[in-house]
């Protein structure tokens, strides 16, 4: 039973996509290195927990098949701040010399460079009064 379960996982990595513009931090890398680890023999691996290896395999292929998104879809393909899916595919990338045009997108904001050269951005949008949240005192 191993063995379904070790080729079960495979087939999902090889069609899980690897994102090259989120180096280091992409979910496919860190699922084809989480396989690689947990699977050190392959096919002849031990599997201690049978169960909660079905379930790991089983909510990773809902992720993977976007039965979330489809169940529960978006009326839009935006949020609050009115960017594209492009955009924010371009803010979310490894490659912080691509975040520099974007300096002017948010009100109040300021886009900084650490001294390790990470991407800070900081937005009042995020403000509860600035993007219209009412504030409760509880």
């Amino acid at each position: 039973m191993a063995a379904s379960r070790y080729r079960r996982f495979l087939k999902l990595c090889e069609e899980w996509p690897v994102d090259e513009s989120k180096r280091g931090r992409d979910l496919g890398t860190y699922l084809r290195q989480r396989v690689a680890q947990a699977f050190r023999e392959g096919e002849n691996t031990q599997i201690a927990e049978p169960e909660a290896c079905d379930q790991m395999y089983e909510s990773l292929a809902r992720l993977h098949s976007n039965y979330y998104k489809h169940k529960y879809p978006r009326p839009r393909d935006t949020s609050f701040s009115g960017l594209s899916v492009e955009e924010y595919k371009l803010i979310l990338s490894t490659g912080t010399e691509a975040l520099l045009p974007l300096s002017g997108w948010f009100a109040n904001d300021s886009l900084s460079l650490s001294s390790q050269g990470e991407l800070s951005i900081k937005t009042a949008l995020l403000d509860g009064k600035s993007c219209g949240i009412a504030q409760r005192k509880f």
